[in-house]
């Protein structure tokens, strides 16, 4: 009885599979996205329930929480997601909050960049919408080149350059403002300014 010779395609098949896996080892480029979208930066720390609070001669300012937050220390910066900023007052009483989809915070002068379904709400009932905003820290200064509105006691305000305290109790407009006013009556009146 001879034997049967062997047929060869199982090992063939085995050895092209087996260089296939190798050449798409080789492109798959091995390095990681960072959450800045980049291919070419990783965080040097990441962390979960992040908590930043910033302090004058022991009173609080302001507090940041986010979900998640990595810092990038060649370029001084964390970057965060999912963020809340409670403001305070000279009592050091909580007076807005500001939510956003994700932030940016320079290390050295802790100014914010808020990005992404922003919200300022004060807790004298005052609320303010944007894009995208920016947070001075030395000045105590919110700022925005977005379109922004701003709802206050049934009044509507809205344009771009805008410019604000935390509070929202000084707030302007550069252009491109339209506002909405209920007046006592109830009636609706609607203002518009063109662009300077």
């Amino acid at each position: 009885m001879s034997a049967r010779p062997r047929d060869p395609f199982p090992r063939f098949a085995a050895l092209v599979a087996f260089t296939c896996a190798l050449v798409l080892a080789g492109c798959s480029g091995g390095r990681k996205a960072s959450p800045t979208g980049s291919s070419t930066e990783l965080p040097d720390q990441e962390v979960t329930d992040f908590v930043l609070t910033e302090t004058d001669q022991g009173r609080p300012q302001w507090t940041l929480y986010a979900r998640y937050a990595a810092t990038y220390t060649a370029r001084n910066v964390v970057v965060s997601r999912d963020i809340r900023v409670d403001f305070f007052d000279d009592k050091g009483a909580r007076s807005s909050e500001l939510t956003a989809r994700e932030g940016e915070i320079q290390q050295q002068t802790r100014d914010m960049t808020a990005r992404g379904n922003v919200v300022l709400q004060t807790t004298e009932g005052t609320r303010m919408t944007s894009q995208e905003i920016r947070f001075s820290n030395d000045k105590q200064l919110i700022t925005s080149d977005q379109l922004v509105r701003v709802e206050r006691a049934g009044d509507t305000l809205a344009g771009v350059g805008f410019s604000s305290d935390p509070d929202l109790r000084h707030f302007e407009f550069k252009s491109r403002v339209n506002a909405t006013v209920r007046p006592k009556s109830g009636a609706l009146i609607e203002a518009g300014k063109g662009a300077k």
